[in-house]
């Protein structure tokens, strides 16, 4: 099957230590058969994975892939994968990039950039269509992501994309991110320290090339059809006016907002830490991804107060939930302050908070000491949360601790496991779980850890009802495993989707156009299911089993304290028969989690399977 549009046919290979620079041709079944973003990320990994290779050495390759839907007229079509080994699981992971980088990416003629190596010195990757250089970076050692997309812009032009890491990406910190735009990020994993380790400062590309579209005519027709949905929505203007931030009093009134390091899922202050508060006294401009008319970005401004003066695109939903309520802050200002902070420094904001609010109850309970943490942090204390950033950025003090992530953390501190709201090395996102058992389970399953972005059920099981069948919440979450993976392979955003209910199948329609081959929604899912049974591939050669699968013990041992669902918590026999009947359903074995050999036949991954029993040999229950 020959595909006459959607693709390049070639990838950006740039080797750091040898400074090499290449051109690799990709062929049609390759490009159809993983589609894209994360499935080409998914598949170059496990190419490249042998033994020795962890997420700082050198040949972790780093896979960039925009997907054969970005940079076109297409909804929200400015997402771009990051993939490699993950430094905060050490099992395979990517990040997902909004903007307008993975676009310049495409326009300047290629698929997808593999990066591997060290350079010599503090580099950055210059593209401008065929021409490409390495270039020093030596100038900007220390300085801030938006800082750094700021000098490069100022010596190649404002009309340059670029990504860029912090001082936490060189100094190695787990859950390092690459911004972009000012406030994009691949923000989860730690992609990065990855680029960290590899002394890559920052990959800045100005492309001039049209992109590869068959039928450019129908590809229109079904755009235009996306557009017109998308923009006569009752919800648009919500969207346009608060983004992301109208999730605060959803998640605060159903009851699922974390609150003081997850121990509470309601937040009595969360109006002072809502939309409302953000549009009315702090918004001053929108932004949006590439092709996007949700418009979902905020640009917010602190005009008086300690924090006056910082600024930031954003916040969203995740970043004021964990900087709010988990920590228990009700000045909006201060999570202004905060994602600045973090979007300069180059840390997830998610993992920082969550392990911060770790810190935070580990004091509260005496479980260490002041002196053994080296400073005395507490709930609302908004210096010492602020000092805490800019120590896990620089690995001084405590911040050192805390920039190994989870599991560097439970290392140091074992005994504060129970309080730790982690899955595989990953810290929770902002949803709580315990009123949830399809989202406790998407977060145990999740190929990259305790991320809601693999799946987000907990919605659509609270509207339900309690009387929902096992079987009809596995398949909600393994239907949203399989979705929402998707767009990330045709490198476009889920929003409208999860958030607007836009009609899914107009996707595969678009994809249909662009290359010109025929393909039905089913058809792209289950490419989707056949990436999700590769990554969890990957992770198994790296030694990820059935009990890693598990939400955070929180989940299943401490109820929720007040709000709709005090008292609740999720009942562990209940999610073992969920767990079981998710390995049926996917095909993985029922004692160890690993794909069976048939399944990854079924999924046309003939030579996935024959290699990872040839390592794995003979294990029980395993065939």
């Amino acid at each position: 099957m020959k595909a006459r549009g959607g693709y390049f046919y070639r990838v950006l290979d740039v080797d750091l230590s040898t400074s090499r620079i290449r051109s690799s041709p990709v062929s049609d079944e390759f490009a159809l058969k993983y589609v894209g973003g994360r499935g080409w990320g998914a598949r170059f990994t496990w190419d490249n994975l042998r033994p020795g290779i962890s997420a700082f050495h050198p040949d972790n390759l780093l896979t960039i892939a925009p997907g054969p839907l970005n940079g076109l007229y297409v909804p929200g079509s400015g997402k771009t994968s990051f993939s490699c080994i993950s430094p905060a699981t050490g099992l395979y992971a990517d990040s997902n990039m909004g903007g307008s980088f993975g676009t310049e990416l495409r326009q300047a003629g290629w698929d997808a950039l593999r990066i591997r190596g060290r350079a010599h010195e503090l580099s950055y990757i210059w593209i401008e269509d065929e021409s490409v250089e390495i270039r020093s970076a030596a100038h900007l050692r220390g300085a801030g992501a938006t800082t750094t997309e700021t000098e490069i812009k100022k010596d190649l032009g404002e009309d340059v994309r670029v990504a860029a890491i912090g001082p936490a990406g060189e100094n190695g910190v787990v859950f390092a991110t690459v911004n972009t735009d000012w406030g994009r990020n691949a923000g989860r994993t730690g992609m990065g320290a990855v680029l960290g380790s590899k002394n890559l400062k920052a990959i800045a590309i100005r492309g001039t090339k049209d992109l590869p579209v068959c039928d450019v005519d129908r590809l229109t027709s079904v755009a235009e059809r996306a557009y017109s949905y998308l923009n006569s929505h009752t919800l648009m203007g919500i969207w346009h006016r608060q983004g992301l931030m109208s999730v605060i009093d959803y998640a605060n009134t159903v009851g699922f907002l974390p609150t003081y390091n997850f121990r509470d899922a309601h937040f009595d202050d969360a109006e002072k830490i809502n939309g409302d508060i953000m549009e009315g006294e702090y918004k001053i401009g929108n932004s949006a991804c590439f092709a996007c008319p949700m418009c979902c970005g905020n640009v917010c401004l602190v005009k008086s107060g300690r924090w006056a003066g910082y600024a930031c695109e954003g916040p969203e939903y995740e970043t004021a939930a964990m900087f709010g309520s988990n920590l228990g802050i009700t000045d909006f200002s201060f999570i202004v302050a905060a994602n600045q902070k973090c979007d300069e420094l180059g840390i997830d904001t998610i993992s920082s908070s969550n392990l911060i609010g770790v810190l935070i109850e580990a004091i509260e309970k005496g479980m260490i000491g002041p002196n053994e943490a080296g400073l005395d942090v507490s709930w609302g204390d908004e210096e010492g949360i602020m000092k805490l950033l800019e120590m896990i950025a620089d690995r001084s003090g405590v911040g050192d601790i805390l920039a190994q992530g989870s599991k560097g953390m439970l290392s140091k501190w074992p005994q504060l496991s129970r309080i730790t709201l982690q899955v595989k090395g990953l810290e929770q996102s902002a949803y709580d779980s315990r009123v949830s058992l399809c989202m406790a389970l998407a977060y145990g399953t999740c190929d990259v850890g305790a991320h809601h972005n693999r799946a987000w059920p907990i919605s659509k099981e609270l509207e339900m009802g309690k009387d929902w069948g096992v079987e009809e919440k596995v398949d909600l979450v393994l239907y949203h495993q399989s979705i929402r993976p998707l767009f990330d392979m045709l490198g476009v955003c889920r929003l409208p989707w999860i958030e607007l209910a836009i009609d899914e199948n107009l996707y595969a329609e678009m994809y249909s156009a662009v290359t010109g081959i025929e393909h039905t929604l089913q058809d792209l899912l289950d490419r989707s299911k056949a990436i999700y049974d590769l990554t969890r591939s990957i992770s198994a050669r790296l030694g990820v089993r059935r009990k890693d699968d598990y939400a955070p013990p929180r989940t299943f041992e401490d109820p929720i304290e007040t709000g709709p669902f005090a008292g609740r918590k999720a009942d562990m026999a209940t999610y073992e028969t969920l767990l079981e009947t998710y390995y049926q359903r996917r095909g993985w074995d029922l004692e160890t989690g690993i794909p069976k050999r048939e399944t990854l036949i079924k999924d046309g991954l003939e030579d996935v399977a024959e290699q990872l029993y040839r390592e794995l040999g003979s294990l029980a229950g395993v065939g």
